[in-house]
């Protein structure tokens, strides 16, 4: 029974290791810089094998990489977007020769495809590598293999958009062979990770919105069932450049929510501060909806950016509400509120104005001081009716209570001088309901004042604890970060 094709396949290689056991070094010719041709099909033919004339012994990969351009941050699929320059450094020990006999050459550039090269990917790797291949290795005459290549690495990354735009990220790039486990293969950083650091912050270009903090690292064995593999994990701490947010989204949200402050020194009872404050809000929903693009969204939550908007939109209603209410309360119809309770004139008039120190016009007095206005005085009532005069004009004389009965021109006159006293008396008490309504309209817009200038005490202490809270929560996490 005959031997399978793979099998002479196996068996010719291992003939090809244990020749190039017994001859370790390259041959040159004279007169070439380099080792000779058929040498080096030799060791290309050795490609399927691990380059290490011991295999109980690992062969050691160093590895570095440069950040040089973070090309974007997806929130909502968790996912960054960066451009490296990796370089990775293994040891292949058929690759030897002696520099005298190759003419002093030590380096020499070689096709990666005919090489034996580690298998080392990015763990946290989710899309293909559409970066320009670089096809050739350097390799040193100690058998020292450097390959630079350009990775476009699309990792995955726990991005946590809470303190967004001050957010800084820390995302993950675990390098590791795929395949061959720790008795194969080790890895080690070919620089220390200050170095890697430095490099990055000298190089990054394109970096856009982003810029590096910094890149730690460590080495450490990951264990999946009985195997284990060798692996270096790279921290890459990137933090958001907050100007444009600033600018487009904060300053000009400060700017409408001032406004609206603004807006409570209107006044009430002369200007339809409701329309105006309307028209805010609506202006304030077109602006969230044209910088909703700005802001990120995910799954995990909401960005304290977005709570903001959210509880400036809810004060502006709150601000409109409390327009509505004192709209109402200075528009009191005197037919319908006879007079002001006498609760609130307790505590709206005086607990509470004195409370916010309300200051009362020149000529108008507390309501607790204020004497009681009396339309008629009892004590002329027998004199007859009120008759108002024009300015410059002399006094009328009042009508005598006895008028003469012995005239018959006067008993003729009777029935027209009671007509003009009926008039008389007519106009008296509109004028009293007049006065009385004038009256009662200014309670009620006293109320009404005293109530505004109680909303808008508490409104600019809603939108100050409110600041406040947003400002410590966004200096609180970057400190953290």
């Amino acid at each position: 029974m005959g031997l399978p094709h793979h099998s002479f396949s196996l068996i010719a290689g291992l003939l090809l290791l244990s020749v190039s056991v017994c001859f370790s070094k390259l041959t040159c010719e004279e007169g070439h810089s380099g080792p000779t041709y058929e040498s080096m099909q030799a060791v290309f033919d050795l490609k399927p094998f691990r380059p290490a004339v011991n295999l109980s012994n690992p062969t050691i990969a160093n590895i570095s990489f440069t950040l040089y351009a973070v090309l974007g941050v997806n929130e909502k699929t968790q996912i960054l977007s960066t451009f490296l320059w990796l370089r990775l450094y293994w040891h292949n020990e058929f690759l030897i020769w002696d520099p005298e006999e190759c003419d002093g050459a030590t380096r020499i550039s070689l096709p990666v495809k005919h090489l034996w090269s580690p298998d080392i990917i990015v763990y946290e790797f989710v899309d293909d590598d559409v970066s320009q291949a670089c096809p050739y290795v350097y390799v040193n005459h100690t058998g020292h293999i450097r390959w630079d290549r350009m990775l476009r690495l699309v990792s995955a990354c726990n991005l946590e958009i809470f303190s967004f735009p001050f957010d800084v990220q820390n995302c993950t790039f675990t390098f590791g062979s795929y395949m061959h486990t720790i008795r194969d293969v080790r890895v080690s950083p070919a620089l220390t990770f200050k170095e890697m650091s430095g490099n990055s912050k000298r190089y990054l270009e394109a970096s856009g919105e982003w810029e590096l903090v910094d890149i730690l690292g460590e080495t450490s064995i990951l264990q999946f069932g009985i195997d284990e593999w060798d692996i270096i994990t790279f921290w890459v701490v990137i933090k958001r450049r907050p100007v444009l947010y600033v600018v487009n989204l904060l300053i000009p949200s400060s700017f409408l929510m001032l406004i609206d402050i603004l807006s409570f020194y209107l006044p009430p009872h002369s200007v339809d501060r409701a329309s105006f404050k309307m028209t805010l809000i609506l202006g304030y929903t077109v602006f969230l909806l044209i910088m909703n693009d700005l802001l990120p969204s995910t799954a995990n939550g909401t960005p304290i950016i977005g709570i903001y908007f959210s509880v400036c939109l809810a004060l502006m209603v709150i601000s409109l509400l409390e327009t509505v209410i004192i709209t109402n309360v200075l528009h009191h119809s005197s037919m319908k509120y006879q007079e002001v309770p006498n609760w609130v004139r307790v505590v709206v008039l005086k607990h509470i104005a004195n409370l916010i120190c309300y200051r009362w016009p020149d000529d108008v007095q507390p309501p607790s001081v204020k004497p009681q206005n009396k339309t008629v005085d009892s004590s002329n009532d027998s004199s007859g009716p009120w008759i108002i005069e024009p300015a410059g004009q002399a006094p009328t004389e009042q009508p005598t209570s006895n008028p003469p009965t012995h005239s018959g021109a006067s008993i003729s006159a009777m029935p027209e001088l009671s007509q003009i006293c009926q008039y008389l008396g007519d106009l008296r008490a509109h004028l009293t309901s007049l006065q009385k309504e004038s009256e009662l309209q200014d309670q009620w817009c006293h109320v009404g004042y005293v109530l505004d200038f109680l909303l808008f005490r508490i409104y600019l202490l809603l939108i100050t604890f409110y600041a406040l809270v947003i400002i410590s929560m966004w200096c609180v996490w970057i400190s953290q970060s």
